[in-house]
């Protein structure tokens, strides 16, 4: 899957990461920082489509403080401040 929609791919990594109890930390610090910069617009949208929620609301439902804010600025949520 990953080399035919990585988009996608990486969508359901942080999907993963983040769903049930407790947070994957590592995995979703790794994706956010190494994809943020390449193709999170299209992650962002694969995730929605995939999953029914945005990607922001999973890191506002999951996380907290400044570990909150900085993601949602990684992943270019307007309103991270």
């Amino acid at each position: 899957m990953l080399v035919r929609n990585p988009a996608l791919f990486y969508a359901g990594r942080l999907y993963t990461s983040m769903r049930g109890i407790g947070t994957h930390d590592h995995d979703l610090i790794r994706i956010v920082i190494v994809r943020s910069e390449i193709d999170m617009l299209d992650i962002k949208a694969e995730f929605q489509r995939k999953y029914g929620k945005s990607l922001e609301s999973f890191i506002k439902g999951d996380c907290s403080g400044d570990y909150k804010r900085a993601l949602l600025c990684l992943v270019g949520d307007p309103s991270w401040k």
